[in-house]
């Protein structure tokens, strides 16, 4: 008898099983999701994108991602401000569906609606948030969850305050660094190793004010920043929309510019003094400013160094978290979502802040790496909106879409598979109003090369622009007669977009959300 093979033959029949239940299990495993957004992220402060700074700045963490995903240059979002974005995020729905349309006012989301995360929680996922939730209420259908606390739940850079699964905690140091701390040491702590994860990362830089970690204090020392182009928009044929806002370079205030206060304010006093520059006519002189041209440059060069160096905070710590999932054999299973909640102006027109429907602050910064799905370097050009990013994630678990999500799920597209009948174009609402920044309630539509706008709340002017021929929205050309025939295909296309989105389309409805104090929140 021979016994040795005899063995062989036996334990070969005791790992075989083993084997093929390892096969199965991992052929079978559920993705994690890790989706990371920070507050005001716009795509030109991402070297991936390409920026005017060049050398001057770059984010190689966040171009790391990109080399190894897929980069998307047309997502939007359908409401460019914070919290309509993340509602929209979360809900897959437009925000007179999911009840959220405007930050001031606003009131606060429902929590208890269904979202992503509640399905992912559902799914037997482990589900947890990390940062900014900014959406009023007190998260739902969260494991865990540490959010920044005060301010409108803004929260602060230095020294911030967290709500800590319901326990107020202030904390001791940089908030971009701590968020990561928080989420990383969850990572190594309270995650159920044997379970999915679908985790929230959301940074509150770069949101104003636009305060440094130490380590970049001294960052652009020195150097003249580069302007945009259109730094000296004149608003020329856009004098209602464009050009009556309060949002140039100045209606940067005292705070934003870190300019020291005169000794011995305090009170109301010193608030006032703080926050001079928020209203018309405070457009105050920095030292050694003789001109309003030269304010306008001094104010800018303050802005962009600061917010570009809250972006550097931000990329270090996306490395880090990269960095963890690597050397803990999560990359290859982890889809990881990098975006903003909408764009950001960073001196185009003159301006910082968001809210138009131009595509500077509607187009948001969206980058995926999946490695199982999602080719290395791969670019997409397809319209996409913040909708369809729960319906995709879902899809991309293998997890049933439910019928009253609005938005649609592009997993193919991220596979290179982009369907024959995709959307080809987007439709916009913004509703808030005067505050803040004075921008005229509007709604509209895009498709890959023209764009139609109607301003519509105090004032009905309509907007047209040739993306191909004038990319930065400079010209309106509502009146030029070679586009008449597109102009009122458009118009036609609104009626039908809000009919199909439930959205009603009579001016004193959607002047009624403007005007509905729904509530602040505290």
């Amino acid at each position: 008898m021979n016994i040795r093979k005899n063995t062989t033959w036996f334990l070969s029949l005791l790992i075989l099983p083993l084997f093929i239940q390892c096969s199965q299990t991992k052929e079978e495993q559920k993705p994690n999701i890790l989706f990371i957004m920070a507050d005001d992220h716009t795509s030109q402060a991402i070297s991936a994108y390409g920026t005017i700074f060049g050398d001057l700045f770059t984010t190689p963490n966040i171009d790391k991602l990109a080399d190894q995903g897929m980069l998307f240059t047309n997502v939007f979002a359908t409401n460019a401000i914070c919290g309509p974005s993340r509602a929209a995020i979360l809900t897959g729905k437009y925000a007179h569906v999911n009840g959220y349309c405007k930050n001031e006012k606003g009131g606060k989301f429902n929590a208890s609606q269904w979202t992503f995360i509640s399905e992912f929680k559902k799914q037997g996922y482990q589900t947890a948030l990390f940062g900014k939730w900014h959406l009023g209420s007190e998260p739902e259908d969260f494991d865990y969850y540490k959010f920044h606390v005060g301010n409108g739940q803004q929260g602060n850079y230095i020294d911030p305050v967290y709500n800590d699964n319901g326990k107020h905690i202030k904390e001791t140091g940089y908030a971009t660094n701590l968020t990561s701390d928080f989420f990383l040491d969850w990572m190594k702590g309270l995650r159920k190793k044997d379970k999915p994860f679908a985790a929230l990362l959301h940074f509150k830089a770069p949101h104003r004010p636009w305060i440094r970690d130490e380590k970049y204090k001294d960052l652009f020392d020195g150097v003249e920043m580069p302007y945009p182009s259109n730094f000296n928009d004149d608003y020329k044929g856009r004098e209602k929309t464009a050009g009556d806002t309060w949002m140039t370079m100045d209606f940067l205030n005292h705070r934003d510019s870190k300019v020291t206060p005169p000794e011995g304010l305090e009170g109301k006093a010193l608030s006032d003094w703080t926050y001079y520059g928020n209203k018309p006519n405070q457009a105050w002189m920095p030292e050694g400013c003789t001109t309003l041209e030269e304010a306008r440059k001094w104010k800018y060069q303050q802005y962009i160094k600061d917010y570009l160096s809250c972006i550097k905070s931000v990329d270090d710590n996306v490395g880090r978290v990269l960095d963890y999932l690597e050397e803990n054999g999560l990359a290859e299973n982890t889809i990881v979502v990098y975006t903003g909640d909408q764009g950001f102006y960073l001196g185009e027109h003159g301006w910082f802040d968001k809210r138009f429907m131009y595509d500077t602050s509607s187009k948001m910064p969206f980058i995926v790496r999946y490695p199982k799905e999602v080719n290395k370097k791969s670019r997409n050009k397809d319209i996409i909106t913040n909708v369809d990013f729960a319906p995709t994630l879902l899809d991309l678990a293998n997890i049933e879409i439910p019928a009253d999500v609005q938005g649609h799920s592009f997993a193919q597209n991220l596979k290179g598979n982009t369907p024959n009948d995709w959307k080809q174009c987007m439709y916009y609402q913004y509703y808030e109003y005067p505050k803040w920044h004075h921008v005229q309630p509007h709604y509209g539509i895009r498709n890959q090369r023209y764009k139609l706008i109607h301003f519509y709340y105090n004032i009905d002017v309509w907007e047209f622009y040739d993306l191909e021929k004038d990319p930065q929205e400079m010209n309106n050309a509502i009146n030029m007669p070679e586009y008449q025939n597109i102009i009122t295909e458009m118009k036609a296309e609104i009626v039908v977009q809000q009919k199909d989105l439930g959205i009603n389309g009579s001016l004193e409805a959607m002047r009624a959300i403007t005007d509905a104090d729904m509530g602040e929140v505290e």
